[in-house]
């Protein structure tokens, strides 16, 4: 009885332990730094944390007040889970903003109503150009129509997003993720503004999903396999994006116009970006603005449709 009685007694103070251990840890990950080196955000080389300029790179404020390790550590986010674990959570939102409202019609099982995705930020030609609503083009990324339609984007972020962070890294992830999504659904309002309700040329008056920015992970997957001649990932993100694409023409209600303007946004960020060269913490910096400014996408739309 003994022996049991102090292997609990070991097991709970090695749990106590390794509780404070991770309290320490976040503690630090938060904390300003006051003193000593850090690894400068745009060169990677060590610069004493208070300088004013990297002696290597000439970046001003290398430390960032402090903060520069702060926002590397966030760099370890899972990229893929926050957006699966986003969507949903806007998802179950939406459907509780105006339960009454929800459809249960054919496939379109769960959706929201005209109303609760208005309010939490669709995009389209009528939101953008109509209610000067432009900042729908980040909200809208986010947002799904029905159960199957967030279900299937999930499971291609869930394929797509973990092989993109890993050739790209998280942050450089997020920022082409951000791109694509304005890209699309910029392109599709603006078609949606142009051709209005005009047969095959139409764009979309009401749009979202996470479809735009998923066709832009496969731009950054095919710019991938160009830059490092890999023929076999290039071809087979480009039968992907075509299968995606013939399949938008078969189904009622898919926005092609998001998902080209999408392929071609993340197809030039990834460009710009280039993957052959290490992530720097500007784009971890980039990338935090990025999420910022969807986060506050969807807050304006939410606070702007009640005003």
């Amino acid at each position: 009885m003994n022996r049991i009685v102090n292997r609990i007694g070991n097991a709970e103070r090695a749990t106590l332990n390794g509780k404070r251990g991770t309290l320490s840890y976040n503690e630090r990950m938060f904390k300003r730094q006051k003193t000593g080196s850090i690894l400068c955000p745009s060169c990677g080389k060590l610069v004493g944390v208070r300088e004013a300029e990297c002696w290597s790179c000439g970046r001003k404020n290398p430390g960032m007040w402090g903060f520069a390790a702060a926002f590397r550590s966030l760099g370890h986010l899972g990229f893929s889970s926050m957006v699966v674990w986003g969507c949903a959570a806007l998802y179950i939102a939406m459907l509780a903003v105006d339960p009454g409202g929800i459809g249960m019609k054919g496939l379109s099982i769960l959706a929201p109503s005209s109303r609760s995705i208005i309010i939490f930020g669709a995009s389209g030609a009528i939101p953008v150009f109509g209610f000067d609503r432009w900042w729908t083009v980040l909200s809208a990324a986010w947002l799904h129509g029905n159960l199957l339609h967030i279900v299937f984007n999930m499971l291609w972020v869930r394929q797509l997003a973990p092989a993109t962070t890993e050739l790209y890294g998280a942050s450089r992830a997020v920022i082409i993720y951000t791109i694509a999504s304005i890209a699309g659904f910029l392109l599709s309002s603006t078609a949606g503004l142009i051709f209005g309700a005009t047969p095959i040329l139409r764009g979309a008056q009401f749009t979202l999903g996470a479809s735009a920015p998923i066709f832009g992970l496969l731009g950054a997957l095919v710019v991938y396999g160009r830059r490092t001649g890999s023929s076999h990932l290039k071809g087979q993100a480009l039968n992907y994006a075509i299968i995606l694409f013939v399949f938008g023409f078969m189904m009622p209600n898919i926005d092609n116009y998001a998902h080209l303007g999408g392929f071609i946004g993340g197809y030039a960020a990834a460009r710009l970006l280039d993957p052959l060269r290490p992530e720097r913490g500007n784009h971890l910096v980039a990338a935090v603005i990025c999420l910022a400014a969807t986060a506050l996408s969807i807050i304006a739309s939410i606070v702007t449709a009640f005003a």
